[in-house]
C-alpha cells in the first residue's frame, strides 16, 4: 500500500537515526519499527504477582491472645515502658 505520512518531528528524527543506524531503507525501517509497535501494544501487559515472604522469628509460639499475652509480648520486646 503507497501512502503519505506526516511525523512529528521528533519521531521523524528518531527514523532517520534508525535508518542511519540500521542501514536499511526508509521503507523497510519504517515498516520494521510499525510492526514491532503493533506487536507490543497488542501484548498484555503483565503484572508480577507480589508475593509476601514470611520471616520466622521465634515471636508466634509467644503470642497466645486468649490468655492475655499480648500485653506481655509487647512489654518483652519493647520495655516495661512501652504504654
Amino acid at each position: 500500500m503507497r501512502t503519505t505520512l506526516t511525523l512529528d518531528d521528533d519521531v521523524a528524527a528518531l527514523v532517520d537515526l534508525e535508518i542511519k543506524r540500521s542501514g536499511e531503507s526508509q521503507k523497510a525501517t519504517v515498516n520494521r519499527l510499525l510492526r514491532l509497535g503493533f506487536t507490543a501494544s497488542a501484548k498484555p501487559e503483565t503484572e508480577k504477582a507480589f508475593v509476601v515472604k514470611p520471616f520466622l522469628h521465634g515471636v508466634g509460639e509467644m503470642l497466645d491472645t486468649h490468655n492475655g499475652s499480648v500485653s506481655a509480648l509487647i512489654e518483652e520486646l519493647e520495655g516495661p515502658d512501652y504504654r
